[in-house]
């Protein structure tokens, strides 16, 4: 077990006074399986009343407006989470009983479809194929999937944008975490497998000591469905979802859980800045 605590700090920077913001924030983490949020605060500068809610996907969001002139949006969400490993079942599930499965279950019917971000190129719905065909076990035909996608692409940051599509990071074969679970996602989904992505933070050093402050940044890994319930996984490191993974929400694809999006009305140009720092405390 892990107790972390995560801080992280975003917002933009305007090219001059804007006079109304708009906006939606997805950066405090939820207690569920493997892990129980002991604190979570959010700090928004300008001050500005907020409502908080949990929106369709189970995410928690603080919806917020700022109408008075401001040059800058700055956030602090502070969490401290106790995480424990996500056990997961190893039975056996083959394509039918998934299927049949997947049609009782109703939060898998949008984990089926492909959206704009996770549409598979013809390369990946032949990979998917392949190993869908040569494998009688869905869940370990998941696995594979995961592991092949990961393996196929390098982590490189700078070659792709927030925007980028799942055919435009397998096109250069590189991406960040985000490109890798988009392409996990639709190789999977392709293949009949349900499977929706997640976002939150990992800890980046295994190892840390107990008051050791670490660099972090946001993180994204998926899930797909496995008849009795979900298994997680990192495609982009090729690891189980263990103790140093914290979740803050689900979605089809990263649209539906941005740390931050707003709209604003002043001078055209922003410059978005983000922090992240993780400390182990237990």
């Amino acid at each position: 077990m892990n107790r972390l605590r995560i801080k992280h700090m975003t917002g933009f920077h305007y090219g001059g006074d804007v006079t109304a913001s708009y906006n939606e924030a997805r950066m405090l983490p939820v207690s569920s399986d493997g892990q129980l949020v002991l604190f979570s605060n959010l700090e928004i500068l300008p001050i500005s009343s907020h409502h908080n809610y949990v929106d369709y996907w189970g995410s928690r969001v603080s919806s917020f407006e700022i109408l008075t002139p401001h040059k800058e949006l700055a956030l602090t969400a502070t969490s401290l989470v106790e995480v424990r490993p996500r056990p997961h079942t190893d039975d056996k599930l083959d394509w039918d009983a998934l299927a049949l499965a997947a049609e009782r279950t109703t939060s898998t019917v949008e984990q089926l479809k492909q959206t704009r971000r996770t549409a598979p190129p013809v390369e990946v719905q032949d990979l998917a194929r392949e190993i869908a065909a040569a494998t009688s076990d869905a869940c370990d035909a998941a696995l594979q999937i995961c592991n092949a996608v990961g393996d196929a692409v390098e982590y490189m940051q700078g070659v792709t944008g927030v925007h980028s599509t799942a055919a435009e990071a397998w096109a250069v074969r590189k991406g960040v975490c985000q490109d890798i679970a988009h392409i996990a996602l639709g190789a999977l989904r392709h293949v009949g497998i349900p499977a929706r992505y997640v976002s939150g933070y990992l800890h980046p050093k295994p190892d840390a000591e107990i008051g050791e402050t670490i660099a972090g940044e946001s993180h994204a890994w998926v899930e797909w469905f496995c008849g009795d319930g979900w298994r997680g996984y990192d495609p982009t490191n090729s690891i189980e979802i263990g103790d140093r993974h914290v979740l803050v929400g689900r979605g089809r694809d990263y649209n539906d859980v941005p740390p931050l999006r707003g709209v604003y009305a002043g001078p055209f140009g922003s410059s978005l800045f983000v922090t992240v720092e993780i400390t182990r405390e237990s």
